[in-house]
């Protein structure tokens, strides 16, 4: 078992959600006294449609704001402070408040650079002005690809996040308008304003690795013939909350799309305990949520997290909640997982940095990460002493201060993830007609392995936090704990 601390990461995703409490009984009297404007997400037993839960949301004095009856869960506004209580039944399998529980992206810092001269337009991505300072595309073979299918227009990968810039030069003729939205508050928001970034570029930068377009401006994305489309679940405040997941992945699935991309962790806790009471709700609704959209043709591809943590060992949580004052739990076991990267059927991607290996906060695990990505490692070269910016992913950056695009590094596993949602987008492209579960096998199946490093790994023992802050051990065979199965392959999954 090991003791660990979350890691602050400069650029690194922490996107969380909230979870309330679990509660059944018979319907009481609704208390008159007002209290504050609450979301909750109300839970009709498995399998069940949302009438009778709606029935009693309304005696409770809740508003229905958003109804997802194909998975049976209600997204209601209540301003009754007994509204858990009242709202319990017949009906009902389970209710969680989420006010105040929400927590914030680690946005990090982004180090912006100055694109060079537009180049004449061509189709060879080595040909973009800045593709000299991708170390990350050669390293899962983009050109080779691109040189057979650089994606169809027909496949939509969905980028849950902040948002993505619509007049991005690199990114103007790459986004999915009709299919993209806000979903904060639960809510479909498709006006073009309401997807776009307000507070932080994140989005933005995932969705230039993704599918940045070769058009002799700036970079190239893994997959520039395909679509992203912006499913913003983050919002004003930097906050993500449950109703807001719940709505980006039933998105997702109506509006066909082929792969998501989720660069984030699900609860304050960053491990979801299914066990407890107060996390239970929350795990059933985005389980439900992501179990539909797997069932409508939607791959989902998300981040291990940026802790170092062993996800397949017991671990003691310290820096949980990270919206309020740490609590110490310990010996959580696998009934504690990160979502949505644990959920079943999700492809969960670590981190490496230019030299091929771990990044040294990437989370890992044997059994638990599928494949690894480039990341980006900006200490290693200094064994952590300080950073070097572009060691880190370069990708198409918003300055929501000046309201600039521009271009710039972050790292991160935030950063890995649209890494391998690329090469799962263009292997839809080049073999359409694949189940999710057949995509993921067909990801896996053309990695390039990696082998585990002997001993204790850690490339950065001069870093501030401590020589052995970042010390993590591998174990498996060809496929482990590090990489899964090993490297995306973009040239491997088209040709």
């Amino acid at each position: 078992m090991k003791n660990l601390r979350r890691k602050t990461l400069a650029a690194a995703s922490a996107v969380t959600l909230g979870v309330g409490l679990a509660v059944t009984g018979g319907l009481t009297p609704a208390a008159s006294a007002a209290g504050p404007d609450t979301t909750f997400l109300v839970l009709a037993p498995q399998g069940a449609k949302t009438d009778k839960a709606a029935a009693r949301v309304a005696a409770a004095k809740g508003t229905v704001v958003a109804s997802y009856d194909q998975i049976g869960v209600l997204v209601v506004r209540s301003t009754n402070p007994a509204f858990a209580t009242d709202v319990a039944g017949a009906g009902v399998d389970s209710v969680a408040s989420t006010a105040g529980l929400g927590s914030a992206l680690d946005e990090g810092e982004t180090v912006e650079v100055s694109a060079a001269e537009p180049a004449n337009t061509t189709a060879d991505p080595t040909k973009e002005p800045l593709f000299g300072q991708q170390w990350d595309m050669p390293m899962i073979d983009v050109p080779q690809a691109h040189a057979v299918n650089a994606g169809n227009a027909g496949v939509v990968v969905g980028v849950l996040d902040s948002g993505i810039s619509s007049s991005h030069p690199d990114l103007a003729s790459q986004i999915a308008k009709n299919k993209s939205t806000s979903c904060i508050g639960g809510v479909s928001d498709t006006t073009e304003a309401a997807w776009n970034p307000t507070t932080s570029d994140h989005g933005t930068h995932v969705a230039g690795t993704i599918a940045a377009a070769v058009n002799g401006v700036g970079v190239t994305g893994v997959a520039p013939g395909v679509k992203v489309a912006a499913v913003k679940v983050v919002n004003d405040d930097g906050y993500i909350y449950p109703e807001a997941a719940v709505c980006g992945f039933m998105w997702a699935a109506e509006q066909g799309m082929q792969v998501t991309n989720n660069s984030y962790y699900i609860d304050p806790w960053q491990l979801n305990c299914r066990n407890d009471a107060r996390q239970r709700p929350v795990w059933k609704a985005v389980q439900r949520a992501l179990r539909y959209s797997q069932g409508k043709g939607v791959l989902h591809v998300a981040s291990a997290g940026n802790s170092n943590w062993d996800l397949a060992h017991k671990i003691t949580d310290t820096g949980s909640p990270n919206n309020g004052t740490p609590e110490e739990r310990e010996n959580l076991t696998n009934s504690c997982l990160i979502l949505p990267g644990e959920a079943p059927g999700v492809v969960t991607v670590s981190a490496v940095g230019p030299t091929g290996q771990k990044s040294y906060y990437s989370s890992y695990g044997q059994g638990v990460v599928e494949v690894t990505a480039p990341g980006g490692d900006t200490r290693f070269r200094t064994r952590g002493a300080s950073s070097t910016p572009s060691d880190g992913i370069l990708s198409t950056t918003y300055n929501t201060t000046t309201k600039t695009n521009g271009w710039g590094y972050k790292q991160g596993t935030s950063m890995s993830s649209p890494h391998a949602a690329g090469v799962a987008a263009l292997a839809v492209s080049a073999h359409p007609g694949m189940t999710p579960g057949q995509l993921s096998a067909f990801l896996g199946n053309t990695t390039e392995a990696i082998a585990c490093p002997g001993g204790v790994y850690n490339p950065v023992p001069l870093i501030a936090a401590g020589p052995n802050a970042y010390d993590a051990t591998c174990s498996g065979g060809k496929r482990n704990g590090f990489y899964g199965s090993g490297m995306v392959n973009a040239y491997n999954v088209v040709r």
